[in-house]
């Protein structure tokens, strides 16, 4: 191997003219005695730049040019592949042999040789040809090779076929600074004590009694992917000696190419004028239908990868990621990473990391779950709930709503505290810290990530400014600080007008997200008297509950209505704030999408929380809505059972919707193109389309990217942490449907989409900020939860004040006796207003009218001098629940600083592995142009050649 690399190192040098007229890709072996030769390359590399001359456009010229049209149908046959490209540039090695896969399975030219690097696609019937004419010579011109062939499904539809070679990609991998392997990396094993390895054998003998680590991939399935064991550095052609170049081929991946290809396509022209340039352009306009870098080959196989291996890349990650078959098995991300590019690999590397996470938050949850399941029936207030058959509970709602025994609401208290028991509030600590904890984990694990895949230096290069925002402000222009060259300018005052516009739309929609949240109120209000008087038993005896699944059921339509709605309205507010770059724009429609989703999505959950039945006036003198509809009140066992079923139905349906349409719309659309395929060409039709007619037929990446999958879990980890307080099973249900969500995405991305383009990027970008703020609301959502939505601190006030245990400093079940008697206050029948008063008179329950009902308030008696007025364990419990809130908020912000503040964002060991890789490369560098130096001269003393000025 040391050998083989010191031949291309010698011959790096000697042979540089050679790599610039020889444009072939096929594997060279060069050895170190190969002979000098004696071709003059000054003569052909004139000719090569008068060449170079004939082919370049100038667009001064570009009027007198009388060439054929590349559109012609005379260049194109149905199904047959026509070369646009120079045969002059594309030698060949006498004797070289071809594999005829390589003819036919549609990821070359027809020659077997060039590697499709790209995919454009328009049809001859639109009428941009002059642009796409322009744009592809300058492709050419770029050293891109081309063929183009005609749809054997529609003769209209055109796919070209674009090839990077050797000498192109090797010039713009240095110029984007693509880092490529070099060096075998060292391992080096600490020393350890006697007593130390006395102990890891005693364990390693202990594991050998468990299972081989079921969850991690078979080694042997997996490629040995290289430049995860090498140092890597910035491609240089000029120290190209340096890296490792077993296959000119295969040295860039096929990743690399595509991003190579796509770079070279950003920046070409295809009309006169400064800013007529860029792929993207020409998609906006229509000149092309769609452009993207192919799959390699198919994803399934006749054969088991177990015994023949895997035929591709994409196969393996069917068989490895996307199949439910390994469902239980970790993610090969570095596999990801080099078939889909970083940025998608950053996204499946955080959502496995944050689906690991969700492990001890699901158990702690489940187990404050089965806490209140077995505690159940030990719990005081249950009991005394279940047992008082002689509290009559006052109505509900006006007139249509009975009177009612306290023990009918056995059940609801039940349930009620199998979520808010003892163990909830260590459980609301817990998930607050949690957040925290994943957070500052992540920040370690993407570090580990960005070392390991070479993004630690990575910057991003300067963006291009978007064509709309050139089009706008190309009459106002000043100089690039970065770049000394005229841009675009807009104006402060113009900038402020329109983030004023776009903050105006913004509270607009807010607005109309509480609005519909005002008509799920009035719903809610106007349904209760309806179902109470409904003619089935059933629904009258449970009306509150059938009012609030049917109120969630309706408010679920709407979010998904409205949703529709908001994507509309923050495209147009984006663009009429005018973003300069496309980061810009992707960062602004972000916050304003998930600012949008997030209050249509919370806004019902948190009238449940904090304002169901706290502003309802008591009998005799309720608050109205519009002095007509009397305000809803809790049911007598709380209000926590009305969010935790809107929690639960919202989320179970939230995440069942997206996980169909994520994946059932793609499939339904695949399974109808390839119905109509089988339907003109018959069940074998498909196997005979190359590769570039079966990725045509897939669907696009979403025009957002990874938006729609970052938002689907960035809601949800708003819905773990934000209310976790009234729904501990939250976390479980999440972890849940991760497990799915991960490998619906995989086989989304591996089987029904194109393939999209391998992009870059250091970290999850804007949604780390959006996370980091969920985690500060959730500490205090969950504080006005078990303060306010709660009955735990009523509960603790009365154990410690007013209970059989009051000075006692305890505050058991036992001191919980009378607490159901005493949280309720007495009414008196008679002071019902006319619109209030019940239609039944009580009569049913003691034989005679009832002249007292309870309802749930610290009140005053009806005979007391101030009727109806608070009690003073009503100001206790108030201020209980304000002391608890700022407690709990200090204390928890305070553990999170801490936290934060002790695990460092780099692992000390990474940080010893850079500080040492730097060093190593910096020595492995001098040491390999040292021997390149000292061979020069041994090769020049050997020819009798003089030599000056060199060192060492």
């Amino acid at each position: 191997m040391q050998q083989s690399t010191r031949g291309v190192v010698s011959d790096a040098n000697k042979g540089r003219e050679d790599l610039q007229v020889n444009q072939l890709e096929t594997q060279i072996w060069i050895k170190p005695d190969i002979q000098k030769t004696d071709v003059d390359f000054s003569e052909i590399l004139n000719a090569i730049q008068e060449i170079a001359k004939d082919v370049n456009i100038f667009f001064d010229e570009l009027e007198g040019v009388n060439s054929p049209s590349k559109d012609d149908d005379s260049l194109l046959h149905h199904g047959n592949l026509t070369s646009t490209s120079d045969d002059a540039s594309r030698l060949e090695v006498v004797g070289e042999e071809v594999p005829d896969k390589n003819k036919t399975n549609g990821l070359y030219f027809r020659d077997g040789k060039c590697r499709i690097d790209y995919i454009l696609v328009y049809r001859k019937s639109n009428p941009q040809t002059e642009k796409r004419e322009v744009f592809e010579r300058n492709i050419r011109a770029e050293g891109l090779q081309m063929e183009k062939e005609s749809s054997l499904t529609n003769s209209d539809i055109i796919f070209v076929k674009l090839h990077a070679p050797w000498e192109v990609l090797g010039k713009y991998a240095e110029l984007m600074n693509v880092r490529m392997p070099f060096r075998r990396k060292i391992y080096y094993l600490h020393r350890r004590y006697k007593f130390m390895n006395r102990i890891e054998k005693q364990i390693s003998r202990f594991r050998g009694w468990l299972p081989r680590k079921p969850m991690k991939l078979d080694k042997e399935t997996l490629p040995d992917l290289e430049e995860n064991d090498c140092y890597t550095a910035p491609f240089s052609q000029q120290r190209i000696h340096h890296f490792i170049i077993h296959n000119k081929d295969t040295f860039f991946n096929n990743a690399t190419r595509s991003r190579i290809v796509h770079h070279i396509l950003q920046r070409v022209k295809y009309e006169e004028g400064k800013n007529k340039i860029g792929l993207n352009r020409l998609l906006s306009n229509g000149s092309y239908e769609a452009a993207f870098p192919l799959h390699e080959g198919s994803y399934r196989s006749k054969n088991s990868i177990k015994t023949h291996g895997a035929e591709n890349h994409r196969h393996l990650l069917y068989e490895c990621w996307a199949s439910w078959g390994v469902w239980y098995k970790y993610q090969p991300l570095d596999l990801v990473r080099r078939y889909f590019g970083e940025k998608i690999g950053l996204y499946f590397a955080w959502l496995g990391w944050y689906t690991g996470m969700l492990f001890p938050a699901a158990f702690i949850g489940l187990f404050v779950f089965l806490y209140g399941v077995t505690t159940l029936n030990h719990c005081q207030v249950s009991k005394e709930v279940c047992q008082a058959t002689d509290i009559i509970m006052c109505p509900i709602c006006d007139k249509y709503c009975p009177f009612m025994r306290l023990s009918d609401s056995c059940i609801y208290a039940k349930v009620t505290h199998l979520f808010d028991n003892g163990a909830t509030v260590f459980f609301a600590v817990f998930m607050a810290v949690w957040a925290t904890v994943f957070l500052e984990f992540w920040k370690r694990r993407r570090a580990v990530i960005a070392y390991d895949w070479d993004l630690i230096d990575w910057e991003e290069e300067e963006e291009e400014i978007r064509p709309q925002f050139e089009a706008k402000y190309s009459k106002k222009e000043r100089m690039n600080p970065i770049s000394g060259k005229p841009e675009p300018y807009q104006a402060f005052a113009d900038k402020c007008s329109r983030l004023i516009v776009s903050a105006s739309g913004i509270f607009f929609m807010i607005c109309v997200v509480i609005a519909a949240v005002f008509g799920i109120v009035i719903y809610r209000v106007v349904t209760v008297s309806t179902f109470a008087a409904f003619k089935w038993a059933l629904i009258r005896n449970n009306s509150q509950v059938a009012t609030t699944g049917t109120a969630v059921c309706i408010n679920f339509c709407i979010i998904m209505l409205l949703n529709v709605l908001y994507e509309k309205v923050a495209l147009f507010l984006t663009n009429l704030e005018q973003p300069r770059t496309e980061s810009e724009w992707e960062n602004s429609f972000t916050l304003k999408m998930f600012l949008f989703q997030f209050v249509n999505l919370n806004s019902s959950t948190f009238y449940i929380a904090f304002f169901l039945g706290r502003f309802t006036g008591h009998p005799g003198a309720y608050l109205r809505l519009i002095n007509r509809w009397r305000l809803e009140e809790c049911h007598p066992s709380g209000c926590l059972i009305d969010l935790c079923m809107q929690m639960g139905i919202i989320m179970v349906l939230k995440q069942t919707w997206n996980n169909f349409m994520e994946l059932g719309y793609p499939l339904i659309q695949n399974w109808w193109t390839r119905r109509k395929l089988r339907q003109e060409y018959g069940t074998q039709g498909k196997t005979r389309f190359p590769q570039w007619e079966k990725d045509y037929n897939l669907q696009p990446m979403n025009a957002y990217g990874l938006f729609d999958e970052y938002l689907e879990m960035i809601l949800q980890f708003g819905f773990t942490t934000i209310f976790v307080a009234a729904f501990p099973l939250a976390p479980l249900l999440a972890l849940l449907n991760n497990i799915i969500e991960i490998r619906l995405d995989a086989y989304k991305f591996v089987t029904q989409w194109r393939r999209p383009l391998a992009s870059r990027a250091k970290d999850i970008g804007i949604w780390y900020g959006i996370l980091e703020g969920i985690g500060i609301l959730s500490v205090i959502t969950n504080a006005f939860v078990i303060a306010v939505t709660s009955d735990f601190i009523p509960r603790l006030v009365y154990a410690y004040k007013y209970g059989p245990c009051a000075g006692q400093g305890e505050a058991g079940q036992k001191c919980m006796v009378g607490y159901v008697n005493a949280s309720l206050s007495v009414f008196l029948v008679s002071d019902f207003e006319n619109r209030s008063e019940p239609t039944s008179n009580g009569s049913e329950f003691s034989g005679s009218p009832l002249k007292y009902c309870r309802y749930r308030d610290y009140r005053d008696p009806p005979h007391s001098p101030v009727p109806y007025g608070y009690t003073l364990q009503f100001w206790h419990v108030l201020a209980a629940r304000l002391a608890f809130i700022i407690v709990f908020e200090h204390l928890v912000f305070c553990i999170k600083h801490l936290i934060s503040y002790l695990i460092p964002d780099l692992p000390k060991d990474l940080r010893d592995r850079m500080r040492r890789e730097k060093y190593l490369i910096q020595e492995m560098m001098y040491e390999a142009e040292l021997e390149r130096l000292q061979k020069e001269r041994k090769e020049r003393k050997k020819n009798g050649k003089s030599y000056h000025n060199e060192w060492p």
